[in-house]
């Protein structure tokens, strides 16, 4: 039996991959809406405890560290009830530290823990198409491995405990500073009074060339900022990206400029939209916005 809580943009489609693939899935979530709908899918409803209860591989994909420890040790958590020998699988983005700390209470009880966040989006998390990475003891993830690759294409295993969360954290860094450079680039290209359609166009088959533009791109031109990766959850990201930084004695002066743009799309009111929606805070500099030319 599969337990898996946190029912939002990228766990609700998990659990339809999951359940796809002829598996037996509890689900929990604070909207009850979000609940509905996956047990129109086939799922059961449940509870966080009776989860830990029942089920033998729990998956959580929560909003951040904290809601991740009050799902697991809080009143009615997860881990007072899972049983020795359960493996809980997080696919949260939350920093090394915090993802330690679950392991190591969890070992207490015998029960195993593998911090295993994700790239690729509500895009990837719909087909299935995720890159999970994973850290924790090595045969704790060949329990949650299978899962994984019934949700995503790739699912590595990185090392000890936390070493998924480092990962992932490094992975922020390179998407959401090659949004940013895209972003740069369409509101330049736009200023000096060419198509940013085209720009896209003849530089995405270059060097120039990556998953992020293909994605980002179109999604500024037409104006869509529907978050598939909210500004909000990124916002986070890189905030744990430098405070895992500034541990570590590794300066990060570009990714630490990127971190006050986001506080200024904040301001803005922009958390919301998705992070194609960077773009906002470079066309509110140059006083143009980035479409095509009527």
């Amino acid at each position: 039996m599969i337990g898996f809580i946190g029912l939002g943009i990228m766990g609700k489609p998990m659990v339809k991959n999951l359940l796809k693939a002829g598996n037996t899935v509890k689900v929990a979530d604070v909207v009850p809406a979000a609940v509905e709908a996956l047990v129109a899918e086939g799922a059961e409803a449940s509870t966080q405890q009776e989860i830990g209860a029942s089920c033998s591989v729990i998956f959580l994909s929560l909003p951040s560290g904290p809601i991740v420890q009050q799902v697991l040790f809080g009143e009615n958590g997860v881990a007072e009830a899972a049983a020795p020998g359960t493996v809980i699988c997080d696919c949260s983005s939350v920093t090394p530290v915090e993802s330690k700390t679950c392991w190591e209470k969890l070992q207490q009880k015998g029960v195993g823990f593998v911090d295993c966040p994700m790239s690729g989006g509500e895009t990837g998390a719909i087909a299935g198409t995720l890159a999970f990475m994973a850290g924790g003891r090595e045969e704790d993830f060949q329990k949650v491995k299978p899962y994984l690759e019934q949700m995503g294409s790739s699912a590595l295993w990185m090392g000890a405990a936390g070493s998924g969360s480092m990962t992932k954290l490094a992975n922020q860094v390179i998407v959401n500073l090659t949004i940013t450079a895209v972003s740069e680039a369409l509101v330049l290209a736009v200023k000096g009074g060419v198509d940013p359609e085209k720009v896209y166009e003849a530089i995405r088959g270059g060097l120039a060339g990556s998953t992020v533009l293909d994605t980002k791109a179109p999604m500024m031109i037409a104006r869509n900022f529907k978050p598939g990766g909210k500004i909000s959850i990124n916002h986070k990201d890189i905030k744990n990206v430098l405070a895992t930084a500034h541990e570590l004695d590794v300066p990060m002066p570009f990714t630490s400029q990127l971190f006050e743009v986001m506080q200024a799309l904040k301001v803005g009111g922009h958390m919301n939209d998705d992070h194609s929606g960077i773009v906002q805070y470079f066309e509110q500099l140059a006083d143009v916005v980035v479409k095509k030319p009527e």
